[in-house]
């Protein structure tokens, strides 16, 4: 067969596995990804094997150190994976939840039960994790689900599949709800992406070009987030130690991610004190701040912040600061330039908190914490299986309910219409 070919069949495949995946007992699904652990544990010299040939590859691409390092597969990184889908199996069942009842005029009793979505497609870069993570949530939400990683983990990931796949095989539960394209030619997502009549949702996870590719080529829905332009605003009564805890972390725990902030507000009554203890804990950690032309009266020697800065995802020790009127300023700021992902406040104010959380419209807003906990596993999600900045059907962080939709059910006693 040739790749649409293959592509056809693994996605015909996941039609029909569909339907028994979506009718897996919560007890099959969770012993499933019980022995998948197990399994990857028992297998982890093999898997560092087929890593190596993918980490060797990335080196002989000339790939960054950032990306090697989402790449590599060592003992930590196995355990947590096997750690992840304990924890999925320790997660309540979503499928065929009743999240509401009503009773009608007539008698009709009327209720939502959370349903499967059906065939997911998950589109990736770089992180093996994310085959584990994928497959373990879109199997507890009784969904089946098709894999493509990038070319730069292909072994990896097969690796992982052949795993996870042969659990479903010795239990006898559905194997093809769990599926890998192995092809790395870019005909097979582009294949992928005209299934509809097969699959029900593509999900992307990576650089904004992959999205952006992705969204403008689909045929099928897309849960999608562009970038992060993520901003933390310092008001003016803020406790200024905490702020700078918050904005160190925001900012430097982890630069390459999507939830790290990009850009700092801070209000006009706060930035005397506040600008200089900030700027020397953030250059202490190697990061370049640019200014506004208020932040550099305060702080002189910096680089200029362009127009161009606020509208920047950096994924780098690199941060635009701006000092605001207030509160107003921030909230426009933050409408104009940010990508509805995560935004938080540090203050004092009780009214400035409720404000911050009704008028900001991101996915996800903080109050006196760091953006950094935009993430499903920190949210209590367990694990997630993207970050959506669209609202339909879903909104931030995705865990296993965001993975389900609901259906109507009604409960009659011999009832008609008449009108």
């Amino acid at each position: 067969m040739d790749i649409k070919e293959q592509v056809f069949q693994i996605a015909k495949n996941a039609r029909e596995a569909m339907p028994a995946a979506a009718n897996l007992s919560s007890a099959e699904k969770d012993e499933a990804l019980v022995e998948m652990a197990e399994q990857l544990i028992h297998h982890m010299d093999y898997l560092v094997e087929e890593n190596e040939k993918d980490v060797e590859y990335a080196r002989r691409k000339g790939l960054s150190k950032a990306m090697i390092d989402r790449l590599t597969l060592d003992e930590k990184a196995i355990r947590a994976m096997a750690r992840g889908l304990e924890e999925v199996a320790n997660l309540p069942d979503p499928v065929g939840k009743v999240t509401s009842m009503w009773r009608r005029p007539n008698g009709l009793l009327v209720g939502r039960m959370r349903i499967p979505l059906g065939v997911i497609g998950i589109i990736y870069e770089s992180r093996p994790n994310v085959t584990v993570d994928a497959a373990a949530l879109c199997l507890k939400a009784g969904n089946a689900v098709i894999l493509r990683g990038g070319s730069e983990a292909i072994n990896s990931n097969m690796a992982l599949s052949l795993i996870l796949r042969g659990v479903l095989r010795v239990k006898g539960l559905p194997e093809n709800a769990i599926q890998l394209i192995p092809m790395v030619d870019r005909e097979a997502v582009n294949m992928m992406l005209q299934l509809d009549e097969h699959i029900d949702l593509i999900i992307p996870r990576g650089g904004e070009d992959l999205i952006r590719a992705v969204v403008s080529q689909s045929r099928i829905p897309v849960i999608k987030h562009y970038k992060g332009v993520c901003h933390v605003f310092v008001d003016a009564d803020a406790d200024l130690d905490m702020a700078v805890r918050i904005c160190l972390n925001a900012k430097v725990q982890r630069p390459g991610v999507c939830n790290a902030m990009e850009t700092l507000l801070v209000h006009k009554g706060a930035a005397g004190a506040f600008l200089p203890a900030v700027a020397e804990a953030l250059e202490k950690a190697g990061v370049v701040l640019r200014g506004c032309e208020r932040t550099r009266a305060i702080l002189p020697g910096l680089e200029e912040a362009t127009e161009k800065d606020w509208h920047e995802e950096y994924l780098d020790l690199i941060l635009a600061v701006k000092v605001v009127d207030g509160i107003d300023e921030a909230i426009r700021h933050i409408e104009k330039y940010g990508s509805l992902h995560t935004e938080s406040i540090v203050t004092r104010d009780y009214d400035n908190a409720q404000r911050f959380l009704k008028e900001v419209n991101s996915s996800t807003v903080l109050v006196n914490a760091s953006t950094r906990f935009s993430d499903g596993f920190q949210l209590g999600l367990g694990a997630e299986i993207g970050i959506s900045t669209t609202k339909l059907h879903a909104f931030g962080p995705m865990g296993l309910e965001e993975l389900t939709t609901q259906k109507f059910i009604i409960y009659g006693s011999g009832q008609v219409r008449t009108s």
